[in-house]
């Protein structure tokens, strides 16, 4: 019983207390400058969505900044390629973000260097990255390249070269594509599976 009473009473004094602070809040509302109030609001929700906005801008910010990369990529890769000959060359970038071979990032792909023992020197996975001077991108190509950059990146393409990590233009043979069947020709590239062309060498060999 007691402890029932002591219950009833703080809800009662909860009540109570509730009861006065709304009425007091109402007193004030239509007696004080309903100004000031409503610059309160209005900083409050000012603050409030630039928060957010600032919020979804930083979680953003690094697909803002891999879909720079990969749109790089396509457009000093391939600008002058069709839609799938530009997907592909997206493709085979992402390929190798997700592999162990390759770094995790498309940026760390795209500007990845190795050392060259023949060129002693390190030498760039895509050519483009050693010109220490190159056109900036503009144009009907660059926003085709932004285009095809965001279908890949997005999954919004069809994958075509699942597992292909290597390519080159059809004017050149490199060594390591000799014996190894190509995985496809899109365009001017001809793409290759970093996996089949290991295999070809230890039969080779």
């Amino acid at each position: 019983m007691r402890r029932r009473r002591f219950f009833r009473r703080l809800s009662s004094r909860r009540s109570s207390t509730l009861s006065r602070w709304w009425t007091n809040l109402r007193f004030f509302w239509y007696t004080g400058s309903k100004g000031t109030w409503i610059f309160a609001l209005c900083f409050t929700a000012v603050v409030s969505v630039s928060g957010y906005l600032m919020y979804a801008v930083i979680a953003k910010y690094p697909d803002k900044r891999e879909l720079t990369c990969l749109a790089l990529n396509i457009y000093f890769e391939s600008r002058g390629e069709s839609t799938a000959g530009q997907q592909a060359v997206a493709e085979v970038t992402m390929n190798r973000v997700s592999s162990k071979r390759y770094p995790n990032s498309v940026c760390e792909v795209v500007y990845e260097k190795k050392w060259d023992r023949l060129r002693k020197r390190y030498v760039g996975a895509f050519s483009w990255t050693e010109f220490e001077s190159r056109p900036l991108p503009k144009g009907k190509a660059w926003g085709r390249a932004q285009k095809a950059a965001m279908d890949v990146y997005f999954g919004r393409a069809e994958p075509v070269l699942k597992g292909a990590t290597l390519y080159h233009s059809v004017n050149i043979r490199p060594s390591w594509a000799r014996g190894v069947k190509p995985v496809a020709r899109i365009g001017r590239h001809v793409f290759y599976n970093k996996g089949r062309l290991a295999r070809s060498k230890k039969r080779a060999s």
